[in-house]
């Protein structure tokens, strides 16, 4: 008669170790004395930078920053993700909560770069042996675009459309998806800008609603038109709320349009979420 409580106890142990190791994959936290990143070179002589941009070169040396990376707070040159094991437990956290309290609604993150959040989403969902929701993936996958100042003037100064590091296609994202065997038919890709593809996407009813779009612009469209798809009791999570003050006044903005005063929690030095109570 023991054997049922022990059962259950070694197939959540075993759910959590794939998580876990999911994340350390997601992260390359698990491999960072095997990864490649670009060289500062602050230092460099004017000579060397010049023949390295002619000739199309870049410096490289080995190892990582377990602290930076484990804090989100470097841009990484092969893991899925950059938002670091914090947001990333914060996610799982989510997930788990909806599922453990079966709030109707499927996953989705707006700006999704590598697609490392999303594949943790999918993961969580096949590791509890959720057979319903979808995993939706919203994205240019042609980088930021350039901002529109007349419309939004908060995102002034903030131009990142020209850093080709965060235009990775949706053909990339897909097969980082299939790396981990978690590419299938209840994961939906979204493509294009999102004031083009969010307010008529097909996504019926939200559990967790991720944006990490970083301009002021990026993030009304996805709150304007995926906030009123969200459940009560489901979760809103916001990448830059902390680092980027565009972000953060579209998410100020909204709430007070809309008279939404659940509590924000802090996350890290920039993640935030709050969970919807009305």
């Amino acid at each position: 008669m023991s054997s049922g409580p022990t059962l259950e106890a070694a197939a959540g142990a075993a759910r959590d170790r794939y998580i876990d190791l999911l994340m350390g994959c997601l992260t390359r936290e698990l491999f960072l004395d095997e990864e490649v990143h670009d060289v500062d070179l602050s230092k460099a002589s004017p000579e060397l930078r010049a023949t390295l941009k002619t000739e199309g070169w870049r410096l490289t040396k080995r190892g990582g920053d377990p602290a930076l990376r484990a804090d989100g707070n470097d841009w990484p040159p092969t893991a899925e993700t950059m938002v670091g094991r914090l947001r990333l437990e914060q996610v799982r956290s989510c997930v788990e909560s909806v599922l453990a309290d079966d709030v109707p609604g499927d996953l989705i993150e707006t700006g999704v770069w590598r697609g490392g959040v999303t594949i943790l989403m999918r993961g969580i969902l096949a590791a509890w042996g959720d057979a319903e929701r979808s995993v939706w993936v919203a994205d240019s996958f042609e980088g930021l675009p350039v901002p529109d100042v007349a419309s939004y003037p908060a995102d002034a100064g903030h131009d990142l459309s020209h850093v080709d590091t965060l235009a990775v296609s949706a053909d990339q994202v897909r097969a980082a998806f299939e790396r981990y065997d978690l590419l299938d038919e209840r994961v939906h890709f979204i493509e294009g800008w999102f004031r083009d593809t969010l307010p008529s996407a097909p996504v019926e009813k939200l559990a967790v609603l991720r944006l990490d779009g970083d301009l002021y612009e990026s993030t009304i469209d996805a709150l304007s038109a995926l906030y009123p798809k969200l459940s009560i009791g489901g979760y809103v999570i916001v990448d830059d709320y902390g680092a980027w003050e565009p972000c953060r006044r579209a998410v100020d903005d909204y709430r007070a349009a809309h008279g939404i005063t659940d509590e924000i929690t802090a996350v890290d030095w920039t993640g935030v979420h709050w969970r919807r109570s009305r």
